[in-house]
C-alpha cells in the first residue's frame, strides 16, 4: 500500500530553495543537504525550509533515516545568520527566534534516525544542528572545528543549547566548552564527545549510511520511546517557558551595546570576504 503522499517525496529528489533532500525509497534512508552558500548561515528561510523537509520525510513512511550534512564545501554550518539578529526589529527577533526553537525541537524528538555527516567547519548554531541529531561524524580535517562559541561574540547560549550539549559531554566538559567558547578540530572533538567518529573527508557520507543501517536494524518503537524517554524532559524545559525564550532573547539582542558587537563582528566578515 502506497504511503498517503508518498509518491512524490519517495520516487524522486525533492529540493526547496535552501535545502535539497535525495531520497532513496530502497533503503529508507534520505540525505538533506544544506545549500545556503557560502556558509549555510541559518536564515529564517533555511531554518523554515529545514522543517518542512524534515515533516515531509517523517509523514512518508518509507522513510526511517535521515543524514544531515551540507552542500557547501568546507562548511557544514556557520551557525545562526547574524543579518537576522542585527538591525532588525523587535518583531523580527521574535519570529527568527521562534524558528530557531521550532528547528531545534523537531529535529531533537524526530521520530526518524539523524546522523550528522559534518563535512565542514561547525561552530555555534551549526553545532546545535548537530547535536539534535542521533549520531556525529566528522571529517577528519584540523582546518574544521565544532563547538557553541557564543561567548566570543558576548553572547550567552541559551539554556536549551546548555542542555543539548550536557546531554552529549557531561556538565564539566560542557561548563569549560561553554565560558571559554572553545572550537574543537575534530580529534579534539572525537575526545570530548561532541562527536562520535572521524573519518577520512571523502568517507565521511558512506559512513554515516553505514552507521544509519545498524540504527535502523533496531525495531522503531522501541527506538522510538527509547529516544523520547532520554531527550523528553529537555524539550519539555523549553515548552514550558519557549513565550519567555523569545522574550529574553529579543531584549538581550536589542541592547544597544549586543548590536553594536554584532555590527563590529559583521563588519569585520565583510573585511574579510573583501
Amino acid at each position: 500500500m502506497e504511503p498517503a503522499g508518498g509518491v512524490e517525496v519517495s520516487t524522486q529528489r525533492f529540493a526547496s530553495q535552501k535545502v535539497l533532500v535525495e531520497p532513496d525509497p530502497a533503503s529508507g534512508i534520505a540525505v538533506m543537504k544544506m545549500k545556503n552558500p557560502p556558509v549555510n548561515s541559518l536564515s529564517l528561510e533555511l531554518l523554515t525550509e529545514l522543517v518542512i523537509n524534515l515533516e515531509k520525510l517523517e509523514n512518508d513512511k518509507t522513510f526511517r533515516g535521515v543524514v544531515l550534512t551540507s552542500d557547501c564545501p568546507g562548511i557544514f554550518s556557520a551557525g545562526l545568520d547574524l543579518t537576522e539578529m542585527c538591525g532588525r526589529n523587535p518583531v523580527h527577533y521574535a519570529e527568527f527566534w521562534k524558528a530557531v526553537q521550532e528547528m531545534w525541537l523537531r529535529f531533537y524528538l524526530s521520530n526518524l534516525v539523524l546522523v550528522a555527516a559534518i563535512n565542514g567547519a561547525s561552530p555555534a548554531g551549526g553545532c546545535l544542528m548537530s547535536l539534535t541529531c542521533d549520531y556525529r561524524i566528522m571529517a577528519d580535517n584540523p582546518k574544521y572545528a565544532i563547538g557553541l562559541n557564543e561567548t566570543l561574540l558576548g553572547i550567552v547560549a541559551p539554556f536549551w543549547f546548555k542542555e543539548n550539549l550536557v546531554n552529549t559531554i557531561g556538565h564539566r566538559a560542557s561548563e569549560r566548552a561553554l565560558q571559554l567558547g572553545l572550537l574543537f578540530p575534530p580529534t579534539e572533538a572525537l575526545q570530548v564527545g561532541i562527536v562520535d567518529r572521524v573519518v577520512p573527508e571523502d568517507q565521511v557520507q558512506s559512513t554515516a549510511l553505514s552507521v544509519l543501517a545498524q540504527w535502523m536494524a533496531i525495531p522503531d518503537h522501541a527506538r522510538q520511546l527509547t529516544k523520547n524517554m532520554m531527550r523528553k524532559p529537555t524539550v519539555d524545559r523549553l515548552l514550558k517557558q519557549r513565550d519567555a525564550d523569545i522574550q529574553n532573547f529579543v531584549s538581550f539582542i536589542s541592547r544597544d551595546s549586543i548590536q553594536k558587537s554584532l555590527q563590529v563582528y559583521l563588519a569585520k566578515l565583510k573585511q574579510k570576504k573583501g
